[in-house]
């Protein structure tokens, strides 16, 4: 089993979340998160004052997949999903996950999700 973490753009969520629903990957937790990279931040105007904006508004989604051909699926539909090709498109982490349990049922693992 795999974690797969994305910080991608707002705007983006509703198309990665479409796209992966139509490739059989349902369930995510998604949340607003504010951060930066590369980018630190950027300055905008507000009524003629200009500020600057530290930290990005940005949206996590968090996908646990059962095993590597769902886990390579889920990243190359976020990663073409998000894609603008501008600076601040995110990040996909993926990590092993060794346990999960479905506290309603009991269920475990790959039964759980």
């Amino acid at each position: 089993m795999k974690k797969i973490e994305a910080i991608i753009k707002p705007f983006k969520l509703e198309d990665v979340k479409d796209a992966l629903v139509e490739a059989g990957i349902e369930g995510m937790t998604v949340s607003e998160v504010k951060g930066y990279g590369r980018q630190q931040g950027h300055t905008e105007l507000y009524r003629g004052a200009e500020y600057v904006i530290e930290f990005i508004p940005k949206v996590k989604i968090e996908i646990i997949v059962s095993g590597d051909e769902y886990a390579n699926k889920a990243i190359e539909i976020i990663k073409t999903t998000a894609h603008t090709g501008k600076i601040g498109d995110g990040k996909i982490f993926v990590s092993p996950i060794e346990h999960v349990i479905r506290i309603r049922t009991g269920e475990e693992d790959s039964e759980a999700l």
